[in-house]
């Protein structure tokens, strides 16, 4: 597996707000574009027949102070979705690695770190606040993107089931 530059994986993400600021040596930081909370009700079952995804109620932003250009949420200690701004269009043979922005981290909140493949978009990501309240400005760097070139992928071959020389008998227990 081979990571990839930054320039590299920044031509697999379009809608890049900044490029001077979002794509570093070997990563490329995405962005909030929308906060949602969440409904309270998702069904997961075995075979997918009951699933029934989490609602999502959109945040409604707000100006922290009236010659603020940009908007605010105010985020209580609970779960969000989180849309990026960034979307993915990744190769058969890449991964991407998403993971949180350490000040993401660093203010309290966070989001696991998840392993996507193919096209992806909208990004989303579950964001956590473990703090009492996360105030998050439009279009924060909220986690950072990391690209993979996988390797040549070993392709099984195909072999014929053959019978096993060995035989087992059964004993009698006494």
């Amino acid at each position: 597996m081979q990571l990839l530059s930054g320039k590299d994986a920044a031509t697999h993400i379009a809608g890049i707000i900044h490029p001077k600021y979002q794509v570093h040596g070997f990563s490329v930081h995405l962005t909030v574009r929308k906060i949602y909370a969440i409904d309270p009700v998702g069904k997961l079952d075995f075979g997918g027949g009951e699933y029934v995804p989490a609602g999502k109620v959109e945040i409604a932003t707000h100006h922290l102070r009236p010659e603020d250009n940009y908007l605010w949420w105010e985020l209580d200690k609970e779960s969000y979705f989180v849309e990026c701004n960034e979307t993915l269009s990744l190769a058969p043979d890449q991964i991407a690695l998403i993971e949180p922005e350490d000040r993401l981290l660093r203010a309290g909140g966070w989001h696991a770190p998840v392993f996507v493949r193919g096209h992806v978009d909208p990004v989303e990501l579950l964001l956590s606040v473990g703090v009492l309240q996360m105030r998050v400005k439009e279009n924060a760097r909220i986690a950072r993107v990391r690209l993979f070139r996988l390797g040549d992928m070993v392709k099984p071959s195909r072999t014929t089931r053959k019978k096993s020389p060995l035989k087992f008998r059964r004993t009698k227990r006494k």
